[in-house]
């Protein structure tokens, strides 16, 4: 098992939030994560299996179909790694009550990971809610 910080992120990223094969959470997670949710409007802290999360992955799937994840930026200090991206899909199911649209959808994400003995255990995620909305709305 990998354990650099920034190695199991980045293998995360590419596996398992990509949707590539979100099945593969377990091994790259911790048995229960907490996941804070920073959004300015409704701040929120969660905690999700492997499994939840990988129906997590499964939901954006069902969203906006097979997905292109790009890592924008990526880089660690001690247990701690920071990553930006960018993802590309389509509006091929219902989101929030919408209906789909086949419209292209672009995503910005940044998320702050803990990493503790080779697996992720926290993180702190930013996703831009109101340029998603935006593009739905459209």
């Amino acid at each position: 098992m990998i354990h650099d910080p920034v190695s199991v992120v980045r293998e995360f990223l590419q596996v398992v939030r990509s949707g590539a094969d979100p099945g593969q959470a377990d091994r790259l997670m911790t048995t229960t994560v907490i996941a804070h949710q920073v959004q300015a409007e409704d701040p929120a802290t969660i905690t999700r299996t492997p499994q939840e999360y990988a129906e997590h992955v499964e939901e954006m799937l069902t969203a906006y179909g097979p997905f292109r994840l790009e890592i924008d930026e990526l880089f660690g200090s001690g247990d701690k790694v920071y990553a930006r991206w960018t993802q590309h899909g389509a509006h091929v199911g219902s989101v929030n009550g919408l209906l789909p649209t086949g419209q292209p959808i672009i995503q910005v994400t940044s998320c702050v990971y803990r990493v503790a003995d080779g697996r992720i255990a926290e993180y702190w995620i930013q996703i831009d809610r109101w340029g998603l909305r935006a593009q739905l709305a459209a």
